[in-house]
């Protein structure tokens, strides 16, 4: 991740939780208290955010320090102790929500993704991320969906011209949107079309799309659909993938599926910061 972004969006989460002054935290710990306390696992999972969880110290209170005893992506299990941090109390106090609530999230996302990913196993099909993102935490998302395995689509809207069932409607039907879009589009810019039916991604397909997502189509039409396109163009799916059809879906010979539920739907990955010591007053 860019540190500049992550920063900007990290400074914004700390200044919602301590707009001006942390109350609790002065009144339990001197100004030259230090402490220590221990990041502590209480759920299976996949661990993801570690970086930003420092990060999240780092701007709180420079005086503190974090010794990770994992790396990103790793599997970790209930009762692990996953590191240390140390340095002011107060500061640690303060921050400490907040990069919970990153590392939770984060790992939580790192989990479903490698679970999806892993029934994927033995294909080359590749699973994506989307848009359908949290409002500011799209960095992070993102970043936790690649941790787990995944792949990101575009990043935003000016990374690639993907028209969907609106676009194609205001445009006067899936050739017209293309030949539209070809006519406005540098060469380097990628031109993807969402489809609903086996027609569509073969009038995509004849209009010379780059990419065509064959969007909520049962297996079979995704199968016939994958024929009729016949490698003119990559071709993506997406609609209702879950971990129950996600195998089924990859046999249809598609070459990506995206989901949605990769950052809406996951949960998150029970974490604690706890055993809080005293180790000076300065």
């Amino acid at each position: 991740m860019h540190r500049r972004s992550m920063d900007s969006h990290i400074l914004a989460a700390l200044e919602e939780d301590i707009p001006t002054i942390d109350h609790s935290a002065i009144v339990v710990a001197d100004e030259d208290c230090r402490a220590s306390a221990r990041l502590i696992c209480k759920q299976d999972g996949v661990i993801a955010g570690l970086g930003v969880f420092e990060r999240v110290f780092q701007l709180a209170d420079s005086g503190i320090s974090w010794n990770m005893h994992v790396k990103d992506g790793q599997d970790i299990c209930r009762g692990q102790i996953l590191g240390v941090v140390e340095g002011p109390a107060r500061g640690i106090l303060s921050a400490e929500r907040t990069a919970l609530n990153y590392l939770q999230r984060m790992s939580g996302i790192a989990t479903y993704t490698r679970k999806m990913v892993s029934r994927l196993a033995g294909t080359n099909v590749r699973l994506a991320d989307t848009r359908k993102t949290t409002p500011g935490m799209r960095l992070f998302e993102k970043e936790a969906v690649h941790v787990g395995g995944g792949v990101s689509h575009r990043e935003n809207l000016s990374e690639c011209i993907m028209l969907k069932d609106n676009h194609v409607m205001l445009a006067g039907g899936v050739g017209a949107a293309v030949f539209r879009a070809r006519r406005h589009a540098p060469f380097t810019l990628k031109i993807e079309v969402e489809v609903e039916s086996v027609a569509d991604a073969l009038e995509a397909a004849d209009a010379g799309a780059d990419i065509i997502m064959l969007d909520n189509m049962s297996v079979a039409d995704m199968r016939r659909a994958v024929n009729l396109i016949d490698g003119r163009a990559l071709v993506e799916c997406s609609g209702n993938v879950t971990l129950d059809n996600v195998a089924e879906v990859a046999s249809t010979g598609v070459d990506v599926i995206s989901s949605g539920a990769l950052t809406h739907s996951a949960g998150i990955v029970d974490l604690s910061l706890k055993e809080f010591r005293v180790m000076s007053h300065g």
